[in-house]
Formats: C-alpha cells, structure tokens, sequence
C-alpha cells in the first residue's frame, strides 16, 4: 500500500512540475509578470513577429486608437525584417526578447538559452536601436534556470492571463470573443502579430479582432499602457 502511495504522490509531483513549467499563471520556478495590480489598465502583447505585413498593419490599428503595445519578437525574424522591427520602435511601442529561433526553453541547455536571449537582443539592437529587458518564454516554456538566467541577463519575464487562442482562429469575432470573457481588468493580453513557423503568415483575424478589443475597452474607460508602464504602475 505504502509503494502505491509513494508512486501515486510521484506521479503528482511529476504533472505539478509539467504544468508549472507552462502554465502562464504559475510562480513555482520564479516570480513572473501575470498582470498589473490597477483594473483599469490593460496591456496588449504582441508574440512572434515581426511578421509582413500584419505587424504593419496592426500598427496603423494602433495608431489610428492611440494606444501603446508591447511586441515580443524573434530575433531570427527581426534580422529578415528589421525595417518592422524599426517602425514598431520608432511608433512608440515596447520591445521584448522572444529568443531567436523560438525553442521551447524546457528543453535547452544553459548555455543554449543564453544564446537564445543574447542573439534575439543583438538582433533587436541592429534593427530598432533598442535594447530589450523584456523577456517571455516561447510557449510560455521555463523552468528555474531559465527565469535565472534571464534575471543575470537583466531581463524582467513576462507572461499574460488572457489570451485570443488567436494562433488557431478561424474569424476576428472567436478571437475577441475569447479575449473579452476572461478580461477582469489588469489584465496582460496575447496575441499573436506572427508565427514561429513561418514568415508571412496569416494575422488578419487578429488585426480585425484587436481593432475591435480596443475600442471595445478604451470606450469602456480601460487604459490600455506598454509593460514598462505598467511595471512602474504607482499602484504595482
């Protein structure tokens, strides 16, 4: 009985772990951003680009609501397109560290993590000028050497609690759908202006869904502000 117990608890332990390693909302293995402490904030993320001619589209969005958003971007993608990465710069956005190549941080060495974060900040810096202290894991993907590294590096990781499923919709209105059940307010939102798969792909149903999102809660009185905003947030 005793060994079923033991095996039983391990198998737990084991699933715990899994599920902390990719759950957004889990701090087991270091203390991330989920979301801000003032409700009436928002902040809008951007994962996987920049990504032709979506993230450039979504900029105009953007600009025309006057609101600010935070773009993790892939370093590999940033050296093919480094004009995007620019303009996303120069219009006033945050820019985050979302590795070169988009591994699954889980299963990378030490030293192939700090590659990842080194190459996609050099990248970054080439194309936009800026340089990223902003960091989340593809796939959302850690474990307690990843978030140490990034802290050696100077990186503040980030994670969300909203997100669109934007990256397997079929239509703007499921993307905002999905979006505005789970808004409670404070919330860090994702949503994808690329893919780690390809260059090129697809985005319209999240530039259509985010001009929607935006208006929606700007009009509802929500603040929509970058992460460093709402990381020096008086009410964090």
């Amino acid at each position: 009985m005793l060994e079923v117990v033991v095996g039983a608890a391990s198998a737990a332990a084991i699933v715990y772990a899994g599920y902390s390693a990719m759950a957004p909302a889990s701090q087991l293995y270091g203390r991330t951003l989920i979301r801000a402490a003032n409700p009436r904030q928002l902040a809008l993320t951007l994962d996987d680009g920049p990504n032709d001619p979506h993230t450039l589209r979504l900029l105009e969005v953007l600009a025309r609501h006057d609101v600010r958003a935070t773009f993790f971007m892939i370093g590999r993608y940033v050296q093919q397109r480094p004009q995007i990465a620019r303009a996303v710069a120069e219009a006033g956005h945050a820019l985050g560290n979302h590795t070169f190549t988009h591994p699954n941080l889980i299963f990378c060495s030490e030293t192939q993590t700090r590659i990842q974060l080194a190459e996609c900040n050099r990248a970054v810096e080439d194309a936009a000028g800026q340089t990223p202290r902003l960091f989340r894991p593809p796939f959302g993907g850690r474990r307690p050497s990843t978030l140490r590294i990034a802290s050696e590096l100077g990186f503040a990781p980030v994670m969300w609690n909203v997100t669109g499923f934007d990256w397997d919709a079929h239509s703007s209105e499921a993307v905002e759908r999905k979006v505005a059940k789970q808004i409670h307010g404070g919330d860090i939102i994702l949503l994808h202006d690329g893919s780690h798969r390809q260059l090129g792909l697809d985005r319209s149903h999240t530039v259509a869904a985010t001009d929607r999102l935006v208006g929606r809660y700007k009009a509802g009185g929500y603040e929509f502000v970058t992460i460093p905003e709402m990381l020096v947030s008086p009410n964090m």
